[in-house]
């Protein structure tokens, strides 16, 4: 039984679960979820605690593009592991849909004792990975 007010799950949609599923599949993958689910407008990957991730598309869904700034869920942040993890990470996004934001800054956007991953896929969703150790 989970701890009241522990998350239970995050529902991300979006507009074409057929092209961002991979990009979420190899990001969650990499955090140690595992598959859960799949249906025609949809996926899901269960978090070693129990919560999940649902990816969603279909007719309820508004065609508009995503907009982290706008109102609204601004991004997820998962707990990455070791500096070591986090710099594994940084490398393999490109090639699985991931964008490196504040790259400027990398790793430490996040201020100098944040060790972090700010990455963004192709829709604009924004996944920060936080080192072990950091807030």
């Amino acid at each position: 039984m989970s701890a009241r007010g522990s998350l239970h799950h995050v529902e991300v949609w979006c507009r074409d679960v057929a092209s961002s599923g991979p990009s979420w599949d190899w990001l969650l993958g990499a955090m140690g979820f595992v598959p859960r689910d799949t249906w025609r407008d949809g996926r899901s990957w269960t978090a070693p605690d129990g919560s999940y991730v649902v990816l969603e598309s279909g007719p309820d869904v508004v065609a508009a593009a995503h907009e982290r700034r706008r109102p609204g869920v601004n991004h997820l942040a998962f707990h990455g592991g070791s500096r070591a993890d986090i710099d594994r990470l940084v490398a393999a996004a490109p090639s699985h849909g991931w964008t490196l934001l504040f790259a400027d800054r990398h790793p430490f956007a996040g201020g100098p004792a944040h060790y972090v991953a700010y990455l963004e896929d192709r829709d604009g969703f924004e996944v920060e990975v936080v080192a072990r150790g950091d807030a």
